[in-house]
């Protein structure tokens, strides 16, 4: 390694990520603002503080993915999508899809069989042949544009993964051509990620035009939280704890981890109206014990909230200063949850109180959550005034 450049430990960073075998994440590593000297091997410098490690930002979120796959389906180009499991690939392709005005076709290579591909043998006309079948059939009779989704290909068995080798580059098998307006993507859990993903096959994997990892992110979540049913508190709750939107890990217990699809199944469970010891042990078979403490030590604050009747109704005097974070982030979502263009007016006056308290970030929060669930309120008179004073200097950049 070459001591005197933040090159060498880059250097190092790359051989040793080599060593550890593949499926390890790769890292940047950049002495800690500096470019002199450094000395001594990768780990003692990284366990010194002399530098810093950077975990690669070679990743999507959700936003950026569905804009890229967007472009993909529209240029009927293959795409491969990997990240750790519920954190939301397959909703994103859905969603991409929907976008593109694109039909869908859904297949599970991993519980496929090689001749689903190829077709059923048959004779037709006295000589040997292949009757496409199946998601087949459907993508060979496409006539609009149409994404063919191969869910958790990593799964499936080298075999079946090969069957689609000649579909994907030529885009034709036994003599069946699949139209123009027909296109692949895929998605795959890591082999980290302990999924049952023994691999995706050298010859397959080149045959993408690109393979993308799906990272999560809260802003992307809460939007899609917002509109789908899930309790506001869910979405207090990881606005409070962010870290706990996607803590998965890989386990041969039967015990599941935080993730966005687990934090979903949470949101269902409080719709059971469950006593408080029950809701707590389902709640820690959905994202965990430790995590499911906390969330049930929310939820008792969350009920113990200033009276948000008192706020729509525009009749709560009492000061806000000093209220802890979390309770703030609970009663911005209860009051975006509950907005309505009838009391939008009061949620606003509320909204200036929080300005003025040096809460501003939370009234934005909730103008904007109410919004994304309420797009009509957009023509009150409250939210035209308050586009016109802080709030829409604010959300400009002009403050």
């Amino acid at each position: 390694m070459h001591r005197g450049s933040a090159e060498g430990v880059r250097h190092e960073s790359s051989r040793r990520s080599a060593r550890m075998g593949e499926g390890t994440r790769v890292y940047r590593v950049w002495p800690a603002g500096q470019s002199t000297a450094v000395g001594g091997s990768l780990t003692e410098l990284v366990e010194s503080g002399r530098c810093v490690v950077n975990e690669s930002p070679l990743t999507l979120n959700p936003a950026q993915c569905a804009t890229f796959l967007q472009a993909a389906i529209t240029a009927r180009d293959a795409i491969l999508l990997t990240g750790a499991p519920g954190i939301g690939k397959s909703d994103l392709v859905a969603q991409a899809a929907d976008r593109a005005n694109a039909r869908l076709i859904l297949s599970h290579p991993a519980v496929a069989d090689p001749t689903d591909v190829k077709g059923f043998p048959w004779v037709v006309e006295g000589k040997a042949s292949f009757l496409p079948f199946g998601e087949l059939h459907t993508a060979l009779s496409a006539t609009e544009p149409t994404v063919w989704f191969l869910d958790d290909l990593g799964q499936a068995s080298p075999a079946v993964q090969a069957s689609y080798m000649q579909l994907l580059l030529a885009r034709r098998v036994n003599g069946h051509v699949l139209p123009d307006c027909v296109s692949f993507i895929a998605a795959t859990n890591r082999r980290i990620d302990r999924a049952g993903v023994s691999g995706v096959l050298e010859p397959v994997k080149s045959r993408f035009v690109s393979i993308v990892e799906l990272q999560p992110d809260l802003t992307s979540w809460c939007a899609w939280a917002l509109t789908h049913g899930v309790p506001a508190e869910v979405v207090a709750f990881l606005r409070f704890k962010p870290e706990y939107l996607s803590a998965f890990k890989a386990t041969a217990d039967l015990t599941n981890s935080p993730s966005p699809r687990t934090w979903a199944h949470a949101g269902r469970l409080l719709g059971y109206g469950l006593p408080v010891d029950i809701l707590h042990v389902a709640l820690a078979g959905a994202v965990g014990a430790e995590v499911a403490t906390e969330f049930v030590a929310f939820l008792r604050m969350y009920q113990s909230l200033p009276s948000v009747d008192a706020i729509l109704a525009n009749q709560f005097n009492a000061s806000i200063h000093g209220l802890p974070i979390s309770t703030l982030h609970a009663l911005s979502c209860a009051l975006a949850y509950r907005a309505t263009p009838a009391n939008f007016a009061a949620i606003v006056s509320f909204c200036d109180r929080l300005q003025a308290a040096h809460h501003a970030e939370f009234a934005v929060l909730t103008v904007r959550d109410a919004l994304a669930r309420h797009p009509e309120l957009q023509e009150t008179t409250a939210y035209v005034q308050l586009a016109c004073g802080w709030y829409g200097q604010t959300v400009s950049g002009v403050r």
